[in-house]
């Protein structure tokens, strides 16, 4: 029985329970020795009774029996040694050649890569080693800011490049944006790169996890077909086309490139209809190239987001870099910039969140009602700020863009590289499916949408040089001096004036702060008992208290 306020229960018997299982035990040994006895089976180990006195030759009998025991300890000492010589030998050869084994380098090699799989340098890298690699460049735009998600740097490298590269776009996430709007940007984007409309399907699964279901008879169809994308329709099949076009052998190489989050894994998954890349809500799952054999005559290339310049807006950067974990304010700062490019109606609508006035208002309410709370129920902004970057990166919240009204042609591209690219591309095919992926797919409604000013497309860093080392994540390129704008419309209370980085500093050289011993002044204050006795409500202790 457990007694209270002790951990461990007390294993103390009662007499009869002791007693009980002790003759119980006696019983048990008793039967067996009986057992035992009948077999003619002892436990008992037999001496050895050595050699009679009586016996002829003892003397002999001993001595070579004390020389066997001899030599076997000599065998066994010679043993010992030669193991150790051997051991010697190959410390001798390793300490030569300088050589350390396989296994140790492996192991070293492996924890250099993962090192420097967190730098910016080492994912800019690899970015340039999938574009030097693949015949043709898919590059992957969120449907809800297509243009946001286009990289000059990106596509002007690609046109430039030595091997006559195609570059193809691939609009995804159009079930997150209203069709008008999809429709509007995919006549806008087809006027420079022949563009295709798909649907990534999120919920694919192993290899191992499907066979598993096929082999369950009486199961319904799972996760996969409850997100269908549209794989096999349009853009497989313009690949296949193209692969079947050229003349060069072996396999098409297709590299896909775009901002962290866009979908480009998830778009490879649903192209080989299992999940054979990792893809997750976080922004910079991909840290490094990958292949993927989707059919017999096209291998796709998986490469790592592009990184965001430091100069860009701070919407860009708040939807397009990489997360930052040092720095506690960038999270809040890139809420407040969203918030500013957003009617704030529309927010209040889809969070249902009551009317506020700015971002830190905004963030204590959604805190709140997420039950998002501290020590003390404080509101946790810094989580709530998270999860609503969480929506807008990721596939759950419903925005859009609105395209220009002019249309102009960037400078690295010209009319005849715009008819060279659609060239490439049975652009017949591409249209039907186009029609097709947005006839199947239940787009958002403009009711249910939020309205977001892009801010144009987003540079970024191409070349390693110009990228500094991320840490902890990739903090240092989430928010540059430049990016740091004040709103000026948002009222923040402030209990002390911000001043300059010199002003403080030339504050703090010329004061000097000295130890001063404070001094308390005495005041008399005078006591008069007799306005006591006036008062009716004083108390009389000789009465009241006898």
């Amino acid at each position: 029985m457990k007694r209270p306020k002790l951990k461990k229960a007390s294993k103390r018997l009662t007499c009869a329970k002791r007693y009980k299982i002790q003759r119980k035990i006696r019983e048990h040994n008793r039967k067996l020795r009986k057992e035992a006895k009948k077999k003619g089976v002892t436990k008992r180990v037999k001496k050895d009774p050595g050699v009679p006195n009586d016996a002829p030759f003892k003397e002999d009998v001993l001595r070579e029996a004390e020389q066997r025991r001899i030599q076997l300890e000599e065998l066994k000492e010679k043993k010992k040694l030669e193991k150790k010589k051997e051991r010697a030998e190959k410390c001798k050869k390793n300490s030569e050649s300088n050589k350390e084994p396989q296994a140790k380098k492996a192991r070293k090699e492996e924890s250099a890569v993962s090192k420097d799989k967190y730098s910016g340098k080492f994912l800019c890298s690899e970015l340039n080693k999938v574009i030097n690699a693949s015949e043709v460049i898919i590059e992957v735009l969120d449907a809800r800011d297509p243009l946001g998600c286009r990289c000059p740097q990106l596509e002007e490298a690609v046109l430039k490049h030595e091997g006559n590269k195609k570059l193809l776009m691939v609009l995804n996430k159009i079930d997150c944006a209203p069709k008008e709007n999809v429709k509007k940007w995919l006549n806008y984007l087809q006027r420079e790169f022949p563009t295709v409309a798909f649907k990534a399907s999120t919920h694919l699964q192993d290899k191992t996890a499907q066979d598993k279901k096929r082999k369950e008879p009486n199961r319904t169809l799972g996760l996969i077909s409850e997100a269908p994308s549209f794989r096999g329709s349009c853009l497989l099949e313009l690949l296949q086309d193209y692969a079947r076009k050229r003349q060069t052998e072996g396999p098409l190489r297709v590299g896909v490139v775009g901002f962290p989050n866009v979908g480009k894994s998830s778009v490879i998954n649903s192209l080989k209809g299992s999940r054979v890349c990792n893809a997750g809500v976080l922004r910079g799952v991909t840290k490094c190239m990958q292949e993927v054999h989707i059919a017999k005559n096209i291998k796709v290339i998986d490469s790592p987001g592009i990184l965001a310049s430091p100069s860009n807006p701070g919407v860009a950067l708040a939807l397009r870099s990489l997360p930052s974990t040092h720095k506690q304010d960038d999270v809040l700062d890139a809420v407040r910039d969203l918030l500013k490019h957003c009617n704030n109606q529309q927010v209040m609508l889809q969070y249902n969140v009551p009317a506020f006035k700015n971002s830190l208002e905004f963030l204590t309410l959604l805190a709140k009602k997420r039950s998002l709370l501290q020590k003390g129920g404080v509101p946790n902004t810094r989580q709530a700020a998270e999860i609503f970057l969480c929506d807008w990166t990721g596939a759950k919240l419903s925005y859009y863009c609105k395209p220009p009204e002019t249309h102009s042609l960037p400078p690295y591209l010209s009319d005849t590289m715009v008819a060279e690219m659609q060239k490439a591309w049975d652009m017949g095919k591409l249209h039907q499916g186009n029609a097709a992926a947005l006839k199947g797919i239940k787009c958002s409604s403009l009711a249910s949408s939020i309205t977001l000013t892009s801010s144009g497309p987003t540079s970024g860093l191409l070349n390693e040089n110009e990228v500094c080392d991320l840490k902890d994540g990739g903090g240092e390129l989430l928010q540059g001096d430049e990016v740091a704008e004040e709103d000026d419309e948002e009222e923040v209370p402030q209990l002390v004036p911000i001043e300059d980085k010199g002003q403080k500093k030339e504050k703090a050289k010329s004061v000097k702060v000295h130890p001063t011993k404070v001094t308390f002044s005495s005041l008399s204050v005078n006591i008069d008992m007799s306005s006591t006795q006036k008062d009716d409500d004083a108390y009389d202790f000789n009465v009241d208290f006898k």
